[in-house]
């Protein structure tokens, strides 16, 4: 499966609370998380971004509050995935679980540049910087998290093979 978008770019240490700010924690409802995706880092991301773009950032995306809304936020967005030099690791987690993708790449998150757009294979895991044509290797995403990613995240993908083996 390939994805294909525009950069936003972020630095590092990039935390929940500028993902989502902790003033819109009172909700879980997606639709509403969504409109204060990234808000504390760049109040317009909502307005400029469009489905399918991507986040690039730097180390330690995701740190601070282990809160599953982040991941949550930026999926209901519209955003396609994330890549970033590193994630805070309950951030990856939270990300997979909520069907958000997640790609760690030092050298792509260091080069690659916001207003770029891209392209990532899931199955191969290159990321391709279409407006310099230049490839960095990732890591894959394996058909299972795939299949997860694409029933919208662990609940989802349990939901569905739990139906399918009463059926």
């Amino acid at each position: 499966m390939e994805l294909k978008g525009k950069v936003h770019q972020f630095g590092d240490d990039v935390n929940t609370d500028e993902i989502i700010p902790a003033r819109y924690l009172n909700t879980s409802d997606p639709v509403e998380l969504a409109k204060h995706a990234m808000e504390d880092a760049d109040p317009e991301f909502v307005n400029k971004m469009k489905p399918g773009d991507f986040i690039v950032a730097g180390k330690n995306f995701g740190c601070g509050s282990s809160r599953e809304h982040a991941p949550i936020a930026l999926k209901a967005a519209g955003v396609a995935g994330v890549i970033a030099g590193s994630f805070a690791r309950i951030f990856y987690r939270n990300a997979f679980n909520m069907g958000l993708a997640i790609f760690e790449c030092p050298e792509a998150a260091a080069q690659i540049k916001g207003g770029q757009k891209i392209s990532v294979d899931m199955d191969t895991g290159v990321i391709t910087d279409l407006t310099t044509g230049k490839k960095y290797p990732s890591q894959a995403i394996p058909p299972f998290m795939q299949e997860l990613l694409s029933d919208g995240g662990l609940m989802a993908f349990v939901k569905k093979n739990l139906e399918a083996k009463s059926a």
